[in-house]
């Protein structure tokens, strides 16, 4: 900037010769001289909005954060929050995505998608989706089972093991069933085509709770987008940007962040709440 040139130079060479050299009028340089040495009028709000930012680990971006400024008192326009982040430099990353693929060849029974996207229900219990994510450390993979309610989101259950099994995927969908009494409701569990989906184990456990299987037709994630979204967040939100030394690291972030999610992580889409607070206000009702 030329107002910045002409303030380096200023000390050795006379101030009208500087002028005349950059092309500056003499008011043009007191002006934005006297602005570049006034107080910050955003000085506070870059303040707070450091301090949410660095309260989630860099996982929100300006809509998100605007929210909680406005929960705090704040009126502040979103355009200018975001504004004010990249002045910052607080940026929330673009997630990358690795899907790990369960499929392998008809080896089951497979259900048909009566889910058919949609990804929206009026009471706990009427919708779950699930699906397996991967993850590697060093020569080392740990996979994730969780079991999300389309209600509110709310990841009701979850499974941690180092191998893709029968046990990883039917442990979280009895967990599920258990915790929240859900069995001999109308419910629905859609998966994609997995082998574990297809086993009969899977499905004794539904038929036992007196739930419908659903299925996203082969090859199309967009059938089962609200768990693969959660996977996109949690990855690049725990994992992508965290160099963990270990499995075990791994297993007790994932425990936590799952916490996190459930308890505390704002969503847009249920009215600026995390999922349990989400439910509680819907059942206090």
């Amino acid at each position: 900037m030329k107002v910045r040139a002409v303030l380096a130079l200023k000390a050795q060479h006379r101030l009208d010769v500087l002028l005349e050299v950059a092309g500056l009028a003499r008011s043009t340089f007191f002006y934005h001289q006297a602005r570049m040495t006034a107080p910050d009028p955003h000085a506070d709000l870059k303040s707070a909005i450091r301090e949410i930012f660095e309260t989630v680990k860099g996982r929100y971006g300006h809509r998100r954060v605007h929210h909680h400024l406005h929960k705090a008192g704040w009126t502040v326009a979103k355009k200018t929050v975001l504004k004010l982040m990249r002045a910052l430099g607080l940026f929330c990353q673009v997630r990358r995505r690795k899907r790990y693929n369960s499929f392998r060849g008809e080896i089951g029974r497979v259900a048909p998608n009566v889910l058919d996207r949609e990804f929206t229900a009026s009471a706990p219990n009427q919708k779950w989706v699930t699906d397996v994510t991967e993850f590697g450390i060093g020569d080392q993979k740990l996979y994730l089972s969780p079991v999300m309610d389309l209600f509110d989101r709310q990841i009701i259950a979850y499974s941690i093991a180092t191998s893709p099994s029968l046990s990883l995927t039917n442990s979280s969908l009895r967990a599920a069933i258990e915790s929240t009494g859900a069995a001999g409701h109308d419910l629905l569990v859609h998966s994609d085509q997995g082998f574990q989906y297809q086993h009969v184990s899977w499905r004794q456990i539904l038929a036992d709770a007196g739930a419908t299987q659903s299925m996203s037709r082969k090859g199309n994630c967009y059938d089962n987008a609200v768990i693969e979204n959660f996977f996109g967040h949690l990855k690049e939100e725990l994992f992508h940007h965290v160099r963990y030394l270990s499995i075990d690291a791994l297993a007790a972030a994932l425990h936590e962040y799952i916490h996190w999610y459930n308890t505390e992580r704002i969503s847009t889409k249920l009215e600026g709440l995390s999922p349990v607070q989400y439910r509680a206000q819907a059942l206090a009702v």
